[in-house]
C-alpha cells in the first residue's frame, strides 16, 4: 500500500511537472503575442480616435484584453492549479453603451491593461528563461554519454570530456539534477500563478466590499421575501380560511332549522378549503418547491413550463448537480423572467436554456415578443439582480425594441 502511495505521488509530481512546463513555455509566447497584438491596437486606436476612427478600435481593445485576461486566469487554474476568481463588477445597465461605461468604471478591467502590457512579458521571459536551465542543465549532463566520442564534450577551465570514465559522472550528475527539476519548476508556476491571482483577481479590500454588499443585499431580499410571503398569506390562505371558518358556523347553527341552507354552505366551505389549500401549494412552491430539492433543477423547471400559459422550450444541459443555492437561484431567475414574458412580452414562444460551462451555469431566458424590458426599482427583473449578486453571481439583459428578450445569469457552480 505504501509502495502504492508513493508511485502515486511519483507521477502526480511528474505530471505537475509537465503542466508547469507547458504554463512556463507558452506564457512567454502569449505574452509576446499578446503585447505586440494590444501594442497595434492601441496605437492605431489613439492614433486615429481624433477622427472617431479610432473609438471602435479601442472598443475592440478593451474588449480583447478582457479575453486575454479571462485566458490567462484559465491557464492558472487549468495548469498550476491556482483559482484566480473573475474579479468584474456584475453588469445591471440595460443598454450596450451604458454596460460598456459600467465596465470602463471597473478598476479591474485597468488591472488587466497594466498586467498584460507591463507585467506578464518580463515576468513570463524570467521565467521562461530559469525554466529552460532547469531541464537544459540535467540533460546537458546526461548527454555527456552520446558526445565524448566525436570530441563534441563538455569543455570546463581547459579540461575536456572526451573519454567514457570522464562522461559518466557528469552523465549521473545529470540523472541525479533531474530528479530535482519537478521542484524549481513548481516555484517558478507558483510564482507567476499567484502574480496572476494578485493582479488578475479580486483584491482582498474588493472581496471585503463585495461581501459586505452581497451581505446587504441577501438581507434585504429576506426581508421582502417574508413581506411578500406574509402578504400573500393574509391576502390569499388567510381570507379563504377566515370565510371557510364562518361558513362551517353558519351552517353549524342551521344545520337542525334549515339543513338544505346548511348543505349549501358546506358546499361553500369545501370550495373555500380548495382555494386556501391551492394557494397555500402556490405560496410554498414559490417559496422553494419540494421537486426542486427531489427531483433537481431539471425536473424542476420542466413543472414550471406546464404551469405557464405560453409554451415553453427547455434545453438543460448539467454534467453534475449545483449546490442548492446555485440551483434555488437559477430556477428563481427562470420563474420569474417566464412570469414578466407571459404578462408583458405578448411572446408566442419562450426558450429556457441552462448549461454548465467551467465553474459556471449559464441561465439564459428567451422570448420573442415585444422587447423594450428594463431593470426598473423595486421591479421583479431587480429583485433576479438581487438575487443573483447574493451568491456571487451576474446578470445581463437584452431587449431592444421589437425583441426578442434574453435574460442571462451567469452563477458559480465550481465543484
Amino acid at each position: 500500500m505504501t509502495h502504492e502511495r508513493s508511485r502515486q505521488r511519483y507521477h502526480a509530481r511528474w505530471r505537475q511537472a509537465l503542466l508547469d512546463t507547458i504554463y512556463l513555455l507558452s506564457g512567454f509566447v502569449l505574452a509576446t503575442t499578446w503585447w505586440t497584438i494590444l501594442v497595434v491596437l492601441l496605437s492605431t486606436g489613439l492614433g486615429a480616435s481624433i477622427t472617431l476612427i479610432g473609438i471602435p478600435v479601442l472598443v475592440a481593445s478593451l474588449y480583447i484584453w478582457i479575453w486575454m485576461a479571462e485566458s490567462e486566469r484559465w491557464r492558472a487554474r487549468v495548469l498550476t492549479g491556482i483559482a484566480v476568481p473573475r474579479p468584474y463588477r456584475p453588469l445591471t445597465a440595460p443598454t450596450w453603451a451604458r454596460r460598456l461605461w459600467q465596465r470602463l468604471r471597473d478598476p479591474s478591467v485597468w488591472r488587466d491593461l497594466i498586467y498584460l502590457l507591463i507585467v506578464f512579458f518580463p515576468l513570463s521571459l524570467f521565467t521562461f528563461t530559469v525554466a529552460a536551465v532547469v531541464w537544459g542543465i540535467p540533460f546537458a549532463l546526461i548527454a555527456q554519454l552520446a558526445t565524448f566520442w566525436n570530441g563534441a564534450g563538455m569543455e570546463v577551465d581547459g579540461f575536456k570530456v572526451d573519454t567514457f570514465a570522464e562522461a559518466l559522472p557528469f552523465a549521473l550528475g545529470g540523472i541525479a539534477l533531474l530528479t530535482l527539476v519537478p521542484w524549481p519548476l513548481r516555484w517558478l508556476a507558483a510564482l507567476h500563478g499567484l502574480t496572476v491571482k494578485g493582479l488578475l483577481g479580486r483584491r482582498s479590500a474588493e472581496q471585503v466590499q463585495q461581501l459586505t454588499r452581497q451581505r446587504t443585499e441577501a438581507v434585504d431580499a429576506a426581508v421582502a421575501e417574508r413581506r411578500r410571503i406574509e402578504r400573500d398569506l393574509h391576502d390569499g390562505a388567510q381570507q379563504r380560511l377566515t370565510a371557510l371558518a364562518i361558513d362551517l358556523g353558519r351552517a353549524r347553527v342551521k344545520l337542525d332549522s334549515d339543513p338544505e341552507a346548511a348543505k349549501a354552505l358546506v358546499e361553500q366551505a369545501h370550495e373555500d378549503a380548495k382555494q386556501a389549500l391551492a394557494e397555500l401549494r402556490n405560496l410554498a412552491r414559490g417559496i422553494h418547491p419540494a421537486i426542486l430539492t427531489d427531483r433537481g433543477l431539471d425536473a424542476a423547471l420542466s413543472a414550471l413550463a406546464v404551469r405557464t400559459a405560453t409554451p415553453v422550450d427547455i434545453s438543460v444541459q448539467m454534467e453534475r448537480r449545483p449546490a442548492p443555492a446555485i440551483e434555488s437561484t437559477a430556477y428563481f431567475v427562470v420563474a420569474e423572467a417566464l412570469a414578466n414574458a407571459s404578462k408583458h412580452a405578448a411572446a408566442s414562444q419562450l426558450y429556457v436554456r441552462v448549461r454548465q460551462a467551467d465553474d459556471l451555469l449559464v441561465v439564459e431566458v428567451e422570448d420573442n415578443g415585444l422587447g423594450g424590458a428594463h431593470i426598473e426599482p423595486g421591479g421583479g427583473l431587480e429583485g433576479l439582480t438581487t438575487r443573483v449578486a447574493t451568491v456571487d453571481g451576474a446578470i445581463a439583459i437584452t431587449s431592444p425594441d421589437g425583441g426578442p428578450t434574453i435574460v442571462r445569469a451567469k452563477l458559480p457552480c465550481a465543484s
